[in-house]
């Protein structure tokens, strides 16, 4: 008797089921959220903020669901500007979902579970000497060297 044959099950199909109950449990409806995080809100809030979770309010029956409370974790020193820009992530966050989802924000400092950014990647001197020589002259050297280096990192990218 022959066996059915299997086929392989795209890993996208597979992990899209497993990850949406994990973000279900957050609260998330979606991974849309997450995902979207920095498009969402902009590069100003997600390089401090991310998104932990939503806090649904429980709702008896017949009555109107009530907006829920974003948690996010916020690295440590920018706590307080996250907390000042409250207003616009709420803002933000509601226009994405089209209706008023999310009534308040709560913050939880700690730090961001993302790869550390890239270190700067060193100038070339020689770069920064010929970019200085192209320079007029200034009076100020401290001004003339930071122009020589704006100038060798613009042409270096």
């Amino acid at each position: 008797m022959n066996k059915p044959r299997r086929h392989a099950r795209p890993l996208p199909d597979i992990a899209g089921a497993l990850l949406a109950d994990a973000f279900r449990k957050q609260g998330f409806n979606s991974s849309e959220l997450v995902v979207r995080w920095a498009a969402i809100v902009g590069h100003d809030v997600s390089q401090y903020a991310e998104p932990l979770k939503i806090q649904w309010p429980r709702v008896p029956d017949g009555h109107k669901p009530e907006p829920g409370t974003l948690v996010l974790r916020v690295a440590g020193p920018a706590a307080i500007e996250i907390q000042h820009m409250s207003g616009v992530i709420l803002e933000r966050v509601n226009r994405y979902f089209g209706f008023a989802a999310i009534g308040r924000i709560a913050i939880r400092q700690a730090p961001l579970r993302r790869a550390p950014p890239a270190p700067d990647r060193a100038l070339d001197p020689q770069a920064v000497r010929s970019v200085a020589e192209t320079l007029p002259a200034q009076a100020d050297p401290a001004l003339r060297g930071a122009l020589a280096r704006l100038g060798a990192a613009i042409k270096g990218k």
